[in-house]
């Protein structure tokens, strides 16, 4: 909808919701005729869409819209009836609810086109398997033959529905057409036997006549003029230039195909429909004893034959009536004018019958017996509001329709508006509208409405007539607002003729016919012929039950109106969409715009009593998020982002813009604004603020853009031109004939690559190989680590496990050479630690980013510790090669000291950290073992021989560095296997007189090295170890 409000004033508003002056009727027209100049032929009043007849084929139902309008919102494209279908469907599937779309509108106006757009719509956007198509393409196919058999050229257009349709399609849970139904309606069979001037008969007829081959009509007994059978020429139109009846025929015979109609049963069809032609050529006459005989008795052999029964039975029925009276027949003879309306009434019924049996027969070929998970798409293309110059019985029973359906879309409009604003805490403002019940109960109410008076005139015995009806009438609701007889309007309303006031306006109804027409009835003679025949259908439709009936059939009108309240509930029962159709003139020609007729349609569609309900109150209604979305470039609170709620960032924007407060609400999730204009100003603000972005984003670039890229241009055309064109061209010349000679030698190369090298794939192959080693170029690993490789060609094979290797050693190479003494040095440590500690130390992957250090004493005092210990300390020919600080423990008490541990090159030393004297001189040749706990202590252990221990044991020592300053032991030692990981939990040591201590490691929540009641020493140590030991 905002898209387009900019362009209202040359192509009007695509919502007449926003009509500033929704109660002008002016205005709702002339907004109608702006959008149809320019070929916009919908427009929506909410929800509904309202369709002009365009009367030529417009551009807008390709396979490209259907896929633009699918799945979209319904107000974010411009109105179309593929939105209507898509919002329905996509409704339907999503609520798991029925759904119906109602059209509606007066012949000539689209009603028949658009169901068919909606069906096509419908099949195109469901799923595609075989029997999806085959169900389809049925429900496709019914339209055709349901046209050719219930449709005729009027004076209003060349394709009327001269019944209404109301059809069913069933989906399954997956929203795949699985079946259908189709009920009828008030078939116009009067049309069979009488056509006004200029109209014609069901197109059928016209279409076997012109479409049939010569073998079939002479087995019809038929000629392929139509102004030969009386039928057919009483219109004077039997040819029109906009049908082609011979081509119809053949889509209406293929429909009937693909139905599943047997050649037998579509033989029987045709014949039916021939044996109407032959019986409306039938003349009667008198005898010398004034007796009615048949003349040009060719006819009523013809229908014999055609139908399966006695030639003499038919006549008989046709010139007798048949009474039965105490179980014996009486035959009464017909004077002329009777049998020829016998003649016509057989006429009607066969065909009314026939038509009936058809739809039936359809039903059975789109039935579905799986209910489960099933959803309905209900499609109602029924008769508009008729206002002729003469209105019969058929007329009357139409708008009583109209007047139903009417009463229906108000309810549930008001219904959905008011439920919208219940959810959104909107308050509902009650509307003032007419409400058509009262027309609607002054025709079905029982004993007193116009039907039951018709009823009742009807088996009324004695002589009743038209006129007793209508005197009826009048003495019993004469008083009633919206009738008038000719007692209350002698000058205005004729002895003949009645007056109802519907919602559309006052229409005069000729009461002529209305008994004969409601009566409906058949001499029983003719059922009985009927019932002989050998035609399948006729003998389905006729049947003995029928006769041996004593109850009076129900009249035409009691029937249509039992019908016409089972399609309410059936309608009640769905959620509703709207289509209302108008034909913009009677001449059925493009671009003419009649407002009289358009305005006429306007008032008996009940459009503006439509709008008023949808504007009760608010004209504009929208979710926060678009809103927000929309015009957020007019706030600057909310431009260029805006990541609040939507609510708060609506609210902003109103206070901005300035709204008036009692012109907007906001509801749950919908801002609701009451009047057009303020609608229209802030679209106006917004295209507006569009140009103004544009011209500060654009004017400057694209000026320095074009400028500079001109005068490029201009300077190379000037240099190129006149050089180029030759030289281009031979070089053209010169590059294809190389490109197919470079090709030729490719494909036969590719063709015998797999073979030895030749003159033919040697070229090929070395092409192969180069963009191989190209892309091995690029590819190659670039880190020792990465073990990906290129896979090569089968005729590179050797090449690739020669320079595989080659490449690795190289990459080793590489990296052994960027390495510094110091970084070589480290990660020969960094080995042996791996060797003695991975895998089975807890601390040891802590300690793998941190350097090994050779000395780790104290800052202030490392240089004095190092001077002292070479000076007074260690022998001259060994080199001092690690310190570090440790905490050793006594062998009895365990008692901590902190000593300082120094390894040479042949021992290691332990000096009191105090006053440096020497406690501990171990040679590593008397160094046993190192043994180390598995958890993430810092404790270890040094196991000295015993022959050198004298009177002392191993010593314990604790090491913030462990894994440092045990590889380095390691190391200056040259014994890496001497370390011992204990995993038991414990560590043993030697003491004095060959006693043994133990050590005990555990998890715990602090880490601690204390001495236990039982004498042990018990090491502590968290899950995660120390912050530092290693």
């Amino acid at each position: 909808m905002e898209h387009d409000l900019h362009l209202r004033d040359r192509v009007g508003l695509q919502d007449f919701v926003l009509l500033e002056d929704y109660n002008n009727e002016d205005e709702f027209i002339e907004n109608l005729r702006k959008r149809f100049n320019k070929d916009i032929i919908y427009t929506y009043i909410g929800p509904v869409l309202v369709s002009v007849n365009p009367y030529k084929e417009l551009p807008i139902y390709s396979q490209e819209y259907i896929e633009t309008y699918r799945g979209e919102a319904f107000y974010e494209l411009p109105p179309h009836i593929y939105a209507v279908a898509d919002t329905a469907y996509r409704s339907m599937l999503s609520e798991k609810r029925d759904h119906c779309v109602l059209i509606s509108g007066e012949s000539g106006a689209g009603k028949t086109e658009a169901s068919k757009k909606i069906l096509h719509y419908l099949a195109e956007a469901s799923r595609r398997t075989a029997d999806v198509d085959r169900v389809k393409e049925r429900l496709l196919q019914s339209n055709p033959v349901l046209e050719a058999f219930g449709n005729a050229k009027t004076n209003r257009n060349d394709n009327s529905s001269r019944f209404g349709k109301y059809m069913d399609i069933q989906f399954n849970f997956k929203g795949v057409p699985v079946g259908g139904h189709i009920l009828n309606y008030l078939l116009e069979k009067s049309r069979v036997v009488h056509q006004a001037a200029g109209e014609r008969n069901f197109h059928i007829f016209y279409q076997l006549l012109a479409g049939a081959d010569e073998k079939t009509l002479q087995r019809l007994h038929l000629q392929a003029d139509p102004d030969v059978y009386f039928y057919l020429k009483q219109g004077g139109s039997s040819q029109v230039a906009s049908i082609n009846d011979a081509r119809d025929f053949k889509v209406a015979k293929n429909g009937l195909e693909v139905i599943d109609f047997s050649e037998k049963e579509q033989s029987d069809l045709f014949a039916i429909v021939a044996a109407v032609l032959h019986l409306g050529n039938m003349e009667f006459d008198e005898d010398a004893n004034h007796q009615t005989i048949v003349i040009a008795s060719e006819h009523a052999t013809s229908i014999a034959q055609l139908l399966g029964c006695p030639e003499d039975v038919l006549k008989k029925a046709l010139t007798y009536k048949s009474i039965e009276a105490r179980g014996e027949k009486v035959h009464s003879p017909l004077n002329v004018e009777q049998a020829v309306y016998a003649r016509d009434a057989l006429a009607k019924a066969v065909y009314e019958r026939m038509f009936t049996w058809l739809v039936n027969k359809i039903n059975r070929s789109l039935a579905f017996e799986e209910q489960r998970g099933q959803t309905l798409m209900g499609l109602l293309d029924i008769y508009g509001f008729e206002i002729f110059q003469t209105n019969s019985f058929e007329q009357f029973c139409i708008n009583f329709c109209n007047e139903k359906l009417q009463q229906l879309v108000i309810e549930l409009t008001l219904k959905s508006e008011q439920e919208e604003y219940l959810r959104e805490g909107i308050e509902w403002e009650p509307v003032e509208y007419f409400n058509n019940k009262i027309i609607c109960d002054l025709i079905e109410e029982k004993h007193r409405g116009i039907i039951a008076i018709l009823d009742e005139e009807c088996l009324l015995p004695g002589e009743t007539t038209d006129a007793t009806f209508l005197s009826k009438m009048e003495d019993t609701i004469g008083q009633h607002p919206h009738f008038r007889g000719h007692k209350m309007a002698r000058k205005q309303i004729s002895r003949q003729e009645f007056q109802l006031r519907h919602y559309a306006g006052e229409v005069m109804y000729n009461v002529n016919g209305f008994l004969d027409k409601n009566n409906d009835l058949l001499f029983r003679g003719l059922k009985e012929a009927m019932i002989e025949t050998t035609n399948s259908i006729t003998s389905t439709v006729f049947t003995q039950a029928e006769i041996e009936s004593k109850k009076r059939p129900d009249t035409a009108g009691t029937q249509f109106k039992v019908s016409l309240s089972q399609l309410m509930v059936i309608l009640m029962s769905k959620e509703p969409s709207y289509i209302r159709c108008i034909k913009p003139n009677d001449s059925k020609r493009p671009a003419i715009f009649s407002e009289a007729i358009v305005r006429h349609q306007v008032k008996y569609l009940g459009l503006m009593e439509n709008l008023r309900v949808r504007r009760a109150g608010f004209a504009y209604k929208r979710n926060y998020d678009f809103f927000v979305h929309r015009y957020k470039s007019l706030c600057p609170a909310t431009w260029p982002h805006y990541h609040g709620d939507a609510k708060d960032g609506v609210r902003l924007i109103c206070e901005h813009l300035h709204f008036d407060a009692s012109d907007y609400k906001l509801g749950k999730s919908k801002i609701f604004v009451r009047s057009p204009k303020t609608l229209f100003e802030t679209e106006d603000a917004l295209q507006a603020r569009k140009h103004e972005l544009a011209t500060l984003l654009g004017a400057t670039y694209r000026g320095y853009r074009q400028r500079r890229r001109y005068q490029q241009m201009q300077a190379a055309v000037t240099n190129i031109a006149k050089y180029w064109r030759r030289l281009a061209a031979q070089r053209l010349l010169a590059r294809r004939r190389h490109a197919a000679t470079v090709l030729r030698r490719f494909v036969k190369g590719f063709m015998t690559r797999h073979q030895s090298l030749s003159l033919d794939n040697s070229e090929f192959l070395q092409y192969v190989r180069r963009e191989y080693l190209m892309r091995l170029a690029k590819q190659v690993p670039r880190s020792v680590l990465d073990k990906s490789w290129p896979r090569c060609p089968s005729s590179l094979r050797k090449t690739d496990d020669l320079l595989r290797p080659l490449c690795t050693r190289t990459l080793v190479r590489h990296y052994v050479r960027s390495l510094s003494p110091d970084q070589k040095n480290q990660l020969e440590q960094k080995v042996i630690a791996e060797v003695i500690f991975k895998g089975k130390k807890q601390s040891y992957q802590h300690s793998i980013p941190h350097y090994f250090l050779d000395h780790r004493l104290p800052e202030g005092t490392s240089a004095a510790i190092l001077a002292h210990f070479e000076a007074k300390v260690k022998p001259g020919d060994e080199k001092t090669t690690y310190s570090t600080v440790v905490t050793k423990y006594d062998r009895h008490g365990y008692q901590s000291r902190s000593w300082i541990l120094l390894t040479t090159n042949a021992a290691l030393y332990l000096l009191e950290e105090k006053n440096l004297k020497l406690k501990h001189r171990v040679p590593y040749s008397s160094i046993k073992g190192i043994s180390v706990s598995s958890l993430a202590d810092s404790v270890f252990v040094t196991h000295i021989i015993p022959d050198t221990k004298k009177d002392k044991g191993d010593i314990i020592l604790e090491s913030a560095w462990l894994i440092e300053t045990v590889t380095k032991i390691c190391i200056v030692s040259k014994k890496v296997d001497m370390v011992h990981l204990e995993e038991s939990g414990s560590i043993c040591h030697t003491m004095a007189d060959g006693k043994t201590g133990i050590i005990e490691f555990l998890h715990g929540e602090e880490p601690q090295i204390t001495k236990s009641k039982n004498g042990t020493l018990t090491v502590v140590t968290t899950a995660n170890g120390y912050s530092n030991g290693y």
